[in-house]
């Protein structure tokens, strides 16, 4: 790999050095030409960047923040063409040059660019070589990490290979992206919590940073969103651009691999809890279940989840693994239930968790309390969606509707409503349907008759009938407000269609 001070001393190229004298000893990776605004943005680690001007500010402070920001972004050395649309070079551009050092190069007229970048190209000709078998160890890793921590062995592997600290971030929140990834250092982590936000079209996904006297690469993990490799080189010069797109790509398939395996369990999980929640498996069934997806039976807590802001609650799953807590996950409609370790503290399900979701949390529960602890959850959910709190412990949070237990519901449900379905128990539910329906029309018959496509005497009678079965009478305003009341709950503890955890109450 040519130096800056060994590109000056080609004779053929007649270069000369115009400030910085103290980098000579830069090596040059590749020769790049931009005369683009923000030069630096354009900078993988290395390079010579070749301009005729364009990219240079006219002022002093523009100069030398040019000069900076090449050398944040790993520049090896600035060449500008002579006789070209270069301005006046300033006294304090050269002045930071000289002190940074950045190496800038006077490219005499008519010297084409492309002569320089032939030199470098011919100089790297080895090094391309050398380049080719590091990237064949680096794929190779992917088939040797072996059992164990199998991510971690390779993320080690790479960093070897490559003679850097590799660390693979959520970009979010700087959290390692896999449980078994080593943290940030905190002072690094602070440093970059002010350079990094959330992936957009616009963010440049490689890029050179300086980190006190060590610079620092940031790159995407391909097909992985918000998934941040930070690289720190132990030597210099930079490993290899091309090579660090390689490594970052091995890491992208482990963790695809990774994904596929979690993406599994969770399949297998629902499996298991829906049929947990049916109550179809005995206790020492449930506890050896529950030790197979790392959850301690001895005390765990069930969470339900509810959105209708269009959050996505399928990778949640994932950002609790993340964190170090396997669970066991069940999508019911617009409801997600899960199982976790009682260690999972509210303060990361907040950080976990998307914005803006309604969160119901059981009481600790052990494999013989399963069913009741979702039905705790549905409650707290239910206390979540009817007031301001978004997120609700059961016994702890408010009261939901002048009821603060799920027995009390419960009663109500059964006082209320209970003849309602014991009359319809094998029947079509048109009454409750149609009670639901009427409510939400403002007790308008019409209004219901048209949204359930039935005759307005149909709704009467059905009306007049649920009046007959509760020996209540519904034309009553305080009637009326209590079967709401019932219906709400009802509906907040109720899972879905599927049958799960009918809280309708029985004969």
């Amino acid at each position: 790999m040519i130096t800056v001070a060994e590109l000056i001393a080609e004779p053929q190229l007649g270069l000369s050095l115009l400030a910085g004298s103290e980098g000579l000893g830069n090596r040059i990776t590749w020769a790049h030409t931009s005369d683009l605004p923000r030069l630096w943005e354009w900078v993988t680690g290395g390079e010579i960047m070749m301009t005729n001007g364009l990219s240079i500010p006219p002022d002093a402070a523009g100069q030398v923040e040019l000069a900076e920001s090449l050398v944040r972004a790993g520049a090896s050395a600035l060449a500008v063409g002579e006789k070209m649309h270069a301005p006046q070079l300033t006294p304090g551009f050269i002045d930071a040059c000289n002190a940074l050092p950045l190496p800038v190069v006077n490219v005499p007229y008519p010297l084409p660019f492309i002569a320089i970048a032939r030199s470098v190209a011919e100089s790297s000709l080895l090094e391309e070589s050398r380049r080719l078998r590091q990237t064949a160890r680096i794929y190779d890793l992917l088939r040797l990490a072996g059992a164990g921590n199998q991510w971690q062995t390779l993320l080690d592997g790479v960093a070897a290979e490559i003679d850097s600290q590799l660390f693979v971030v959520d970009r979010r929140c700087l959290h390692p992206w896999h449980p078994d990834s080593e943290a940030l250092p905190a002072a690094l982590a602070a440093e970059l919590k002010q350079r990094v936000g959330p992936a957009s079209a616009a963010t440049k996904n490689f890029q050179w940073h300086r980190f006190g006297d060590q610079h620092i690469l940031m790159m995407d993990i391909p097909t992985h969103a918000n998934a941040l490799l930070v690289v720190l080189p132990a030597t210099y010069p930079h490993p290899d651009a091309v090579v660090l797109l390689h490594a970052a790509t091995v890491l992208g398939l482990e963790l695809s691999r990774t994904v596929l395996g979690l993406e599994n369990r969770l399949r297998l999980g629902a499996e298991f809890l829906l049929q947990a929640f049916d109550g179809r498996y005995g206790i020492k069934d449930l506890e050896s279940r529950l030790s197979e997806f790392e959850i301690p039976a001895q005390e765990f807590q069930v969470i339900s989840l509810s959105s209708d802001a269009g959050q996505d609650l399928a990778n949640v799953h994932a950002g609790l693994w993340r964190h170090g807590f396997p669970t066991v996950c069940l999508q019911s409609h617009n409801r997600l239930h899960i199982l976790v370790s009682k260690e999972c503290s509210d303060e990361l399900l907040f950080h976990a968790l998307p914005e803006g979701v309604r969160i119901g949390v059981s009481t600790l529960t052990t494999p013989s309390g399963i069913q009741r602890a979702l039905q705790e959850s549905l409650w707290a959910l239910g206390t979540a969606g009817g007031g301001t709190e978004h997120f609700v412990r059961y016994a702890e949070g408010p009261s939901w509707l002048g009821l603060t237990s799920h027995e009390e519901g419960k009663a109500l449900v059964q006082r209320l409503l209970g003849p309602v379905f014991e009359y319809e128990r094998g029947r079509q539910p048109d009454l409750i349907v149609t009670l639901r329906t009427f409510l939400d029309m403002q007790r308008s018959w019409q209004k219901t008759a048209t949204a359930l496509f039935a005759h307005r005497q149909t709704i009467i009678y059905r009306i007049r009938k649920i009046s007959e079965l509760i020996g209540l009478d519904v034309t009553e305003t305080a009637t009326m407000a209590q079967l709401w009341f019932a219906l709400q709950i009802h509906e907040a503890m109720e899972v879905g269609n599927s049958g799960l955890l009918d809280t309708r109450p029985q004969a």
